[in-house]
């Protein structure tokens, strides 16, 4: 993978549901108007409950992931106990803040607290929020969540509204397509979905 793609072009999609987060990406990498890769990987997984997802310089966004995967062990342990999400959130801003990270990212899990998610962008600013999405396809994936998504959806139902927000990004957005990424996340931990069970959803649909 060269790491001056970028992901700018991207879609990526998380929400809160009653038992959990649902996390979502498709794999197209673009460099200007040229497809440099088709199957890069905007869906990481920080901690056994914690997940995120990235949009931006590819080499960046690798770095931030690595870095906060550290940081969570390390922090686990010194304190012999989870980081929360909103510690996590802080951390993630002030990493950003003595930047440069040009990637926005969706942070998202299930603490003591219940299921959490953040928005982060470039300049450190970060939002709670219960539903969003970035990057060039987020008018389309927003279109379908808008019309879908309520915070009463359980993750095996949100599982089908995420798939049709990327799938709605990935008809109209030129830069984004190719392949889908998805995971939710419970109080039993992370399940990442493969392409043979992703398939098998949309199939359902």
């Amino acid at each position: 993978m060269n790491q001056n793609e970028n992901m700018k072009g991207t879609t990526t999609i998380g929400f809160v549901c009653t038992d959990g987060v649902v996390l979502a990406t498709e794999t197209r990498a673009t460099m200007g108007s040229l497809i440099a890769n088709k199957a890069v990987n905007k869906l990481y997984q920080l901690d056994d409950k914690i997940g995120a997802t990235i949009a931006g310089t590819v080499s960046h966004a690798q770095s931030l992931m690595d870095l906060l995967k550290a940081e969570i062990s390390l922090y686990k342990l010194k304190n012999d106990k989870d980081m929360s999400m909103e510690s996590l959130a802080v951390l993630t801003s002030n990493i950003l803040k003595s930047g440069p990270y040009m990637v926005q990212t969706i942070i998202a899990g299930v603490d003591k607290t219940g299921p959490k998610l953040y928005s982060l962008d470039p300049s450190g600013s970060y939002i709670e929020d219960t539903c969003t999405s970035t990057g060039s396809g987020s008018p389309f994936a927003f279109g379908v969540l808008e019309d879908r998504y309520n915070e009463n959806l359980t993750v095996d139902e949100g599982r089908f509204v995420a798939i049709r927000a990327i799938t709605a990004a990935m008809e109209r957005d030129v830069y984004s397509g190719n392949g889908y990424r998805l995971a939710t996340i419970t109080e039993d931990g992370m399940k990442v979905y493969t392409k043979e069970e992703i398939e098998a959803l949309k199939e359902q649909l």
